[in-house]
């Protein structure tokens, strides 16, 4: 005979009323997915960075009078968002399985290159087109080398490092390039509205593109599969030598955004400029939640731990602590954040491995 109270269910319907184990004639029980999604994003990486970032914020408002200031605060924006903007094209490429350590020196040579343009006459919009253009081929080599050769990217990147700020330590040598365009200073100085910097609306704006990218496009879930199993995408249809080339174009175009910004705040060009950044955007995008082996991550993650980063080694100078400790800081927090979960994952191996009784 037919059960009334399952009249009209398909059968998934009917396994779902059945697994509940609700007898004949009973109300079938829909589950509450907004509640199981709360608690999930309550739960969640970013969550926990958050809770952080709050706690530092208290913190520094405790240690230094100067820290809520607003004029300080627009200030302490400086110390994450050029670094930031190269860590959301960063984290793809990390998720994607790869690496990119040659972004500092990208800076450096986009930096000269401008300042060579600027002794040769160069306007701000000439400026910025070489900027651009400059950073792209960075990138488009490094994406040659890894994407359609091959070779392993933390080897290329490391040694495109040495090359790209050799190159501008060959033009530049020991000297520095200042007499920039006055309306040049307009990115790394101007403001928008009262305390917000044009740095930052720039920031916010490269945040929601990477994050539209990432998790709400093709291109997004064709990198996560990458990550996941490079083999298995290239059978599925996926073009993976296309999706990483442009990942690292994408990642050396950010970098020069980074080097203009950068360039017009100090309104002056050394080859020395952004070392050991590459150390802190890799940092920024692991504290983010992505993972260092590919396959998972979120721009959510990176824009947080931006956040974070900027407020400790904000609060940290305020505090008149010495450069030199914040980098052993940022190194210890690097290590910290890729062997942590490490270890607590075969932590939990054994627990699971040990047989009751």
């Amino acid at each position: 005979m037919t059960n009334p109270s399952t009249d009209g269910l398909d059968d998934g319907q009917r396994m779902g009323h059945a697994a509940q184990g609700a007898a004949p004639g009973s109300v079938r029980v829909i589950p509450d997915r907004m509640r199981s999604r709360f608690k999930r994003i309550v739960g969640s990486w970013e969550a926990l960075l958050l809770l952080v970032g709050l706690m530092i914020f208290l913190l520094n408002a405790q240690a230094s009078p100067y820290f809520l200031d607003p004029w300080n605060l627009s200030d302490a924006t400086f110390n994450f968002t050029e670094k930031a903007m190269i860590a959301f094209a960063m984290a793809l490429v990390i998720i994607s399985g790869e690496i990119d350590l040659s972004v500092a020196s990208i800076i450096a040579l986009v930096s000269t290159s401008m300042g060579f343009a600027v002794q040769l006459g160069a306007d701000t919009p000439v400026l910025i087109a070489v900027a651009l253009v400059i950073g792209m081929l960075c990138g488009a080599f490094n994406g040659v080398l890894v994407a359609l050769l091959g070779l392993p990217s933390i080897v290329v990147t490391i040694g495109t490092l040495s090359l790209f700020r050799g190159i501008a330590y060959i033009i530049l040598g020991d000297k520095a390039y200042a007499g920039y365009p006055a309306s040049f200073a307009w990115f790394g100085q101007g403001y928008v509205w009262w305390v917000i910097t044009v740095e930052l609306v720039l920031f916010m704006i490269i945040a929601l593109f990477f994050y539209i990218l990432l998790h709400r496009t093709s291109f997004g879930r064709a990198v996560f599969a990458i990550g996941n199993n490079p083999t298995a995408a290239l059978f599925s249809g996926i073009r993976v030598p296309r999706v990483k080339f442009i990942l690292f174009v994408l990642t050396g175009l950010l970098s020069a955004i980074a080097a203009i910004c950068l360039t017009s705040r100090l309104g002056s060009t050394r080859p020395s400029i952004a070392v050991g950044w590459e150390l802190e955007i890799v940092t920024m995008v692991v504290l983010g939640g992505v993972n260092i082996l590919g396959g998972s991550g979120t721009i959510a993650g990176v824009l947080i731990a931006a956040l974070v980063m900027g407020m400790v080694t904000f609060g940290l100078g305020l505090l008149n602590v010495p450069g030199i400790v914040m980098s052993i800081f940022v190194g210890l927090l690097l290590i910290g954040v890729i062997a942590l979960p490490i270890v607590f994952r075969r932590l939990g191996n054994r627990r699971k491995a040990v047989v009751p009784g």
